[in-house]
């Protein structure tokens, strides 16, 4: 396949290629994290949209919850797929290393502006992410300062 010549330069692509396929790992880990979230909420919303058929009077405050479920079920799907637009971009970057190798061209203005690229999506998944957390984390916060003061005003009340 490959003259006993071009064996250090394929060595030489297998070092540059190391790098991104850490960041695919990354990315991955990422991607559960962000799975996992995504299945939280679903799981949240479902619980709430049952509630909210059986008992209809009731469901002012769980139709609140299920407008901000929705918002981070929005913002959590926007993370994965930029973060599985970074990993296919890395991918790419991957593939033109080894095939640029093969073929004796030239592509590293392709590479970098791809891996350019793909920072950027990681970028933007990241900032979806940390968007997603402040809207659950607020979402928590109000809901236990409600619940603070009704337990309060039952407390001072006998």
């Amino acid at each position: 396949m490959f003259p006993e010549s071009s064996i250090p330069e394929l060595a030489h692509v297998i070092q540059l290629a190391v790098a991104p396929v850490f960041l695919l790992t990354a990315i991955s880990t990422m991607l559960a994290v962000l799975t996992n979230r995504l299945s939280r909420v679903v799981d949240r919303t479902r619980k709430l949209e049952a509630f909210i058929l059986e008992h209809p009077e009731r469901s002012t405050q769980p139709r609140a919850e299920l407008y901000i479920l929705f918002r981070r079920t929005v913002l959590c799907n926007r993370a994965i797929s930029l973060c599985t637009l970074t990993a296919l971009l890395i991918c790419t970057v991957i593939g033109l290393l080894f095939v640029s190798a093969l073929l004796s061209f030239n592509a590293t203005l392709a590479v970098a502006a791809l891996f350019v690229v793909s920072m950027g999506t990681f970028i933007f998944a990241l900032l979806s992410f940390l968007q997603e957390i402040r809207v659950a984390s607020t979402a928590l916060e109000n809901s236990a300062k409600q619940i603070l003061e009704l337990t309060n005003q039952r407390i001072q009340k006998p």
